[in-house]
């Protein structure tokens, strides 16, 4: 029993980062229908930016925290307005392609820099475990869960409960309408973009005292995620938040149980979900 729960304990915190980067796409996909492939090279950023924050100005995770979000969101919202904006009206594969040339040009240029090894990045707070009554958990992968789980809710609220989020919300379902009642949904795009940028470098800096922080990192977790959030459905916030918690417990466990299958089983899922609901679980069919 003991064991079971220590697993789905592990399960949640790796599917808090799923969530979180699903999080990031579903609001962009949703936003601007644009699939961004650079998503894991900016989550890998991020976790870069901490540690170069660490060497060069010797400043620790709480900046890193505030600092390389905020500067990544940034950078994202210059990214839509002076590349992916000019290709919106084409064929959304070329907007595909630019995102997957800026994910190789990203991990390239950080593997000039810092070479193939990982990075050590010890600047975690909350060291030590705590008691969680049947088992002991480490004290940061806690906070990591309890910030993941805060910033989902935080951004669901946001989208239900105030005027911006019924704007956004209604320029993801129906833009045409949304259009027609004299809303400017063009203005709230670039800020959308950044907003998705910020979250996979807030993902990527928490990760980075509890994984490898090496130019892979990102490429390795983006099929995942893509998986998590076609699963959810796509532009569905709701659906890629709970599909990211779910494959982390399905692989967690699938790790305890069927190690053989833990790491296909979430394609094993995204091919049934698929055939049963083409658009994802909490996905819309889009109508031509």
């Amino acid at each position: 029993m003991t064991s079971f729960l220590q697993q789905a304990f592990n399960g949640l915190v790796s599917g808090s980062f799923y969530a979180l980067l699903a999080l990031g796409l579903a609001v962009i996909f949703g936003m601007l229908r644009v699939v961004n492939f650079a998503h894991g090279a900016l989550y890998m950023l991020g976790a870069f930016g901490a540690v170069a924050l660490a060497d060069s100005a010797g400043l620790g995770f709480w900046w890193a925290l505030l600092l390389v979000p905020l500067a990544l969101a940034v950078a994202g919202t210059l990214l839509e307005r002076l590349l992916i904006r000019r290709l919106t009206a084409l064929d959304p594969l070329y907007n595909f392609l630019l995102t997957f040339g800026i994910a190789l040009v990203c991990q390239d240029l950080l593997r000039m820099k810092y070479g193939a090894q990982s990075q050590p990045y010890e600047h975690g707070p909350f060291p030590g475990s705590m008691d969680l009554g049947l088992f002991d958990f480490p004290r940061y992968q806690v906070f990591v869960l309890a910030v993941s789980v805060a910033l989902c809710l935080a951004v669901w609220l946001l989208l239900t409960r105030t005027r911006i989020g019924t704007i956004v919300r209604a320029a993801t379902e129906r833009p045409e309408l949304t259009w027609a009642f004299g809303i400017d949904t063009g203005r709230w795009v670039t800020p959308v973009f950044g907003f998705g940028v910020g979250l996979a470098a807030l993902a990527g800096v928490l990760a980075a005292p509890m994984r490898a922080v090496n130019s892979g990192m990102g490429g390795d977790l983006i099929i995942t995620v893509f998986a998590v959030v076609v699963i959810g459905g796509l532009g569905s916030v709701f659906g890629s938040v709970l599909a990211g918690f779910t494959i982390g417990m399905l692989q967690a466990l699938g790790n305890l149980y069927v190690p053989v299958l833990s790491q296909t089983s979430v394609y094993l899922l995204m091919a049934v979900v698929l055939l049963v609901r083409p658009a994802g679980l909490f996905g819309k069919e889009e109508h031509a």
